[in-house]
């Protein structure tokens, strides 16, 4: 199937999918370089130089490594069994490569291929200095014990350590999809035992562990909170908001979530203390309803203690398929091809914030598009993971939390301040016999005297990337007139810097490159 085919009614695969969209990009990209780049850079005609702009993106979508392996584990009942599991790694224009770690029965060697590629354009759009890549395991980790995962998953690391697809400086994983924590902290654990036993870095080897063995403070919640961001900074811009028949800003929008897992319960969370309406849920085991609000602090202690959102109290049991209800707002949070041809043009929500990665195809991002819909592109909205993988990574290569070193000089630089206008307010009054009242810090104030923690570092970190990233799509969507197609004005962006860090390493055109 050629890209093209993917917008015309055929059922795309999930590779072709995001193969459609980097063509999309490209397409318009090539012009606009081959007009603007100096000749010395791109020498010959017009033809010539698209000509050879062209072959460059021709070797950046293509994944640059694929391993696949096999292994057997001793269940607990004493039977062996056959585990399969990918590891894709799709670019090295930067390093170390990075990319989650899925656990999945319906995992397949195209799904991880996809979802690598989307890695790379995503650590480029928010200026994340790593490669793409994605990694699969196909099994239903309900389904294991404790003992047996922890099986798997070492025994999975050592397999990708052997093969140089795991290391601080060459392939650093992450959790997705059925992993958290738990399985990073295994996965650390092994290579330090193993490949890294004598190297210092061993800890960066994987994001999205515990903090007590490594990890950050904010990276549980950050694709979450990621998602929060990039629907503010686009609902707040009242230009785009007019386009789609809404009011600037999320407070009182109602919002329909699909798949209540990490990225969801803290996307949700986010969106509702900040004032929008959770109305609706939909889960693999049932979906629920309440016009007047779902608080998803409460919905989460309903499922911690009955392992569903099935039965809660204060929400409706739904058949109606919530994708097509009416709302504000619709997060898909759960896997990729939710949002089709078939039911694009039935979808009632006048924004979609793509949560899980490809959750829409290319005939139905048209339909949406062609009825007014603002779609912020999983390319930019769930790439608060990465974001804050990348502190993480950051923070076990410097061996210091963020902070750490900076407290007690900015509590003392704080009190000194309050100290000078103290004495500044008395030299200046109290020579007319007026009293100063002593200068206390407001409550605002008192919370942050003592500097940022490494939370508060982590956050503000987050909300500026997720800013600027917002600001510079919308920039090139003006740029190159593409109304509401976001998602092409985000693959716009980031292959455009692929394309000038091969440019400016010097080997866009050379032999090295191009054979």
């Amino acid at each position: 199937m050629n890209h093209q085919s993917a917008v015309k009614g055929d059922d795309p695969n999930f590779f072709e999918m995001v193969t459609y969209y980097y063509n999309r990009a490209v397409d318009l990209l090539v012009d606009r370089l081959a007009a603007t780049e100096s000749s010395h850079v791109v020498a010959g005609s017009i033809e010539e130089r698209q000509e050879k702009i062209r072959d460059v993106f021709n070797f950046i979508m293509p994944c640059n490594h694929i391993l696949e392996v096999t292994f057997p584990i001793r269940r607990d009942n004493g039977k062996a069994e056959v585990i399969t599991g990918y590891r894709v790694q799709h670019s090295q224009h930067r390093t170390p490569c990075k990319g989650g770690i899925r656990y999945s029965d319906e995992v397949h060697l195209d799904e991880v291929k996809a979802l690598a590629a989307l890695m790379t354009f995503k650590c480029s759009v928010v200026d994340v200095p790593f490669g793409g890549a994605k990694a699969g395991v196909k099994i239903d980790p309900r389904q294991y014990s404790i003992g047996e995962l922890e099986k798997i998953t070492r025994r999975f690391a050592v397999e990708l350590a052997k093969k140089g697809f795991l290391g601080t400086g060459v392939d650093v994983p992450a959790p997705d999809m059925g992993t958290g924590e738990r399985e990073m902290a295994w996965i650390a654990d092994t290579y330090r035992l193993t490949l890294g036993y004598n190297d210092l870095n061993a800890n960066a080897c994987v994001t999205g562990k515990p903090i007590s063995q490594g990890g950050i403070h904010g990276r549980t919640p950050a694709t979450g909170r990621g998602i929060y961001y990039a629907l503010k900074y686009f609902s707040n811009n009242a230009s785009i908001m007019s386009m789609i028949g809404l009011t600037p800003g999320i407070k009182n929008k109602t919002f329909i979530l699909q798949g209540f897992g990490n990225v969801g319960l803290y996307g949700s969370i986010y969106l509702h203390d900040h004032g929008a309406v959770m109305t609706g849920v939909i889960e693999r085991d049932g979906s629920i309803y309440n016009p007047n609000g779902i608080n998803p602090h409460d919905l989460q202690k309903y499922r911690e203690e009955h392992g569903t959102i099935v039965g809660y109290p204060h929400a409706e049991p739904t058949s109606e398929n919530l994708l097509e209800a009416e709302c504000d707002i619709l997060v898909p949070a759960a896997s990729e091809i939710q949002i089709t041809a078939d039911n694009a043009e039935k979808i009632k929500a006048k924004i979609i914030a793509e949560g899980a990665n490809g959750p829409t195809t290319p005939k139905a991002d048209q339909i949406l598009i062609n009825r007014n819909r603002l779609v912020i592109p999983d390319l930019y909205a769930n790439a608060g993971g990465v974001t804050v993988s990348y502190f993480e990574w950051l923070k076990n290569l410097n061996h210091v939390s963020f902070g750490r070193l900076t407290f007690k000089y900015e509590e003392d630089s704080n009190y000194l301040l309050l100290g000078s206008v103290q004495k500044s307010l008395e030299r200046t009054f109290t020579e007319n016999g007026r009293n100063i009242l002593p200068i206390l810090p407001s409550e605002e104030f008192k919370e942050r005297i003592a500097g940022a923690s490494e939370k508060d570092i982590v956050h503000s970190g987050l909300a500026y990337t997720m800013r600027r990233s917002a600001k510079n799509i919308i920039n090139t969507a003006e740029a190159f007139d593409l109304g509401l197609d976001f998602r092409t004005a985000a693959f716009i962006h980031s292959i455009g810097k692929i394309y000038t860090t091969y440019k400016e390493a010097g080997g866009a055109y050379s032999s090295s490159h191009l054979g």
